[in-house]
């Protein structure tokens, strides 16, 4: 390896991952995050203790998650109690934490990469020393030395297999660890927004987003492979395999996204009507706009026809409490022909038994025709300082508070659950950021016929919604269920369940997707194994990696 000033090193893997994140949406320059990961994997490689390279990653982590990550400081901009700089201090410190865990898995496949090195060269010295206790005696003093051996090279080979198999594992701890964030896995880089079919997605559906993240990072160490030393002939020997698997992952991916048969429960086609109405944040809450809000709304949801239909609205549609307010639910039911429904959120209250009001709840109701309630499921995984405020009587004495208006914490409900809406089968609920949680979408007890994501990405500026909707067509392809995604202001849009984008709405712009709902597929591998695969995945990259062992380049 060149050798660079090691003071140069976290500066440029800083640089690296502030580049590696231009793969992401909106952008999705993909090449140039499989570049950048090509120079990390350079860079660990010539790193020559274990702590070298786990700082060198985690300078590249801070750069990556600062920079994809920008979004977030888009969100202090609707708080006024805060100052609005205080978003971009929020996504720094954030990345500080998320670097860890590209730290751990440069870290693990470092410490795995060497160590058949270290056990050669104990080895070595132990023969040494068993041949010079035998020469003891038999010689001069001074004259029993034995020639030692070249010391093995790790094979960079070995390490581009570890270190994808230890990515794979560091994706899946950041989505549990502390509730987890497991916003922008590396499989996302291949989404793109227009894309019918991005390349290899149908490995999901054998190794999870997790999985495929690792497989991003196998094809970055090809152009590692390109530049090594060696041979011309040797070179292209390399990188030609590791094209051909590259075409190999490819056909089966295409393999698991051939066509399914019809599934046998699904007779009918519902017919659906996604509104987004285009309703920025700073006017979703006032109160002087709630009739105009209304009146965008029902405008865009049109008049009942003769076919029954499904009307699906964005996160937090309605600031009033259906459950207190028969007469709120009534203005909608009036919107509603007598075989539809709708699906909306809004808030659910909790008093405690003196009739206090102690909490509330994110919560999405399915109303019939007439009004009444037929269904309610309360989001699960919140937001830390968007949905609740960690330690309260702390943050909130040095002026700090959660970035959705209000005073009181929202309270997690069970967890995925599906919700019976008579005349359009089975609807699983993922309320906006619970839709990035690779393997933890469906109620695996109770298998959805479709999922409804409702979202309210009115707070993250022009990279967030994208993103978003990327990683939804990531958990369509996985668990084989078409995804509906509705939203204030973009990005709405219609997945079917092979991540295939059907129908979209733009950013900023109000309209409606009037269509037929895909059907699903039979439950898939990850559907059945969930993130068991992705670790196996891991598990497997990492013998192979052990495997090859120690061999000159």
């Amino acid at each position: 390896m060149p050798k660079l000033s090691s003071c140069k090193y976290p500066s440029i893997a800083f640089g690296l991952g502030l580049a590696s994140a231009l793969g992401f949406a909106p952008l999705n320059w993909w090449f140039v995050t499989l570049l950048c990961l090509a120079g990390l994997i350079w860079l660990l490689l010539a790193a020559e203790r274990l702590r070298t390279a786990a700082f060198r990653a985690w300078c590249f982590g801070v750069g990556h998650f600062t920079f994809g990550l920008n979004w977030i400081a888009t969100a202090f901009t609707f708080q006024q109690s805060m100052p609005h700089w205080l978003g971009w201090v929020a996504v720094f410190l954030l990345a500080l934490y998320l670097a860890v865990f590209p730290a751990f898995g440069a870290a693990l496949a470092w410490a795995l990469h060497r160590s058949p090195v270290r056990l050669a060269a104990r080895r070595q010295q132990s023969e040494i020393a068993r041949r010079r206790s035998k020469l003891k005696g038999l010689m001069p003093k001074g004259m029993e030395s034995v020639a030692a051996t070249t010391p093995p090279t790790p094979s960079a080979h070995a390490f581009i297999l570890q270190f994808a198999g230890s990515w794979v594992i560091s994706e899946y701890l950041r989505s549990i660890a502390f509730t987890g964030f497991a916003w922008n896995p590396l499989a996302a880089i291949m989404v793109a927004p227009g894309s019918a079919e991005p390349p290899w997605i149908g490995l999901t559906r054998l190794v999870g987003t997790y999985g495929m993240s690792g497989i991003m990072v196998l094809l970055a160490g090809v152009w590692v492979l390109a530049v090594l030393p060696g041979t011309a002939r040797s070179r292209w020997r390399r990188v030609g395999w590791a094209l051909l698997a590259a075409m190999v992952a490819q056909i089966l991916s295409s393999y698991l996204l051939r066509p399914q048969p019809q599934h046998q429960d699904w007779p009918i086609v519902p017919r659906i009507v996604v509104v987004q109405p285009n309703i920025n944040q700073n006017e979703k809450w006032d109160p002087k706009l709630q009739q105009v809000n209304f009146d965008r709304l029902s405008q865009l949801t049109g008049k009942p026809g003769n076919a029954p239909r499904l009307v699906l609205w964005p996160e937090a549609a309605t600031a009033d409490f259906l459950e207190l307010e028969p007469e709120a639910r009534s203005r909608i039911a009036a919107l509603l022909g007598p075989d539809d429904k709708i699906m909306l959120g809004g808030d659910a209250l909790i008093f405690n038994k003196a009739g206090d009001m102690i909490g509330a709840r994110n919560s999405l109701f399915a109303l019939d025709g007439s009004g009444r309630i037929i269904g309610r499921y309360d989001k699960a995984h919140l937001v830390p300082y968007g949905e609740y405020l960690p330690a309260r009587p702390i943050l909130s004495a040095i002026g700090l508070s959660r970035l959705v208006p209000g005073d009181i914490d929202f309270w997690a409900g069970p967890g995925p659950r599906t919700m019976a809406v008579p005349g359009f089968g089975k609807a699983g609920i993922q309320i906006c950021y619970e839709i990035i949680f690779s393997g933890k979408v469906v109620d695996v007890n109770n298998r959805p016929d479709f999922l409804f994501n409702p979202s309210n990405d009115a707070w993250f500026g022009r990279w967030g919604p994208p993103q978003h909707l990327a990683q939804a067509r990531l958990r369509a392809t996985e668990e084989g269920i078409p995804i509906i995604r509705s939203t204030p202001t973009g990005i709405s849009a219609v997945v079917d369940a092979d991540g295939r984008l059907l129908h979209s709405l733009p950013w900023r712009e109000a309209g409606v997707i009037e269509t037929a709902l895909p059907a699903p597929h039979r439950p898939t591998p990850f559907a059945r194994y969930g993130n068991l695969l992705p670790l196996l995945f891991a598990l497997l990259l990492i013998s192979a990696g052990i495997a090859i062992g120690v061999k000159r380049d």
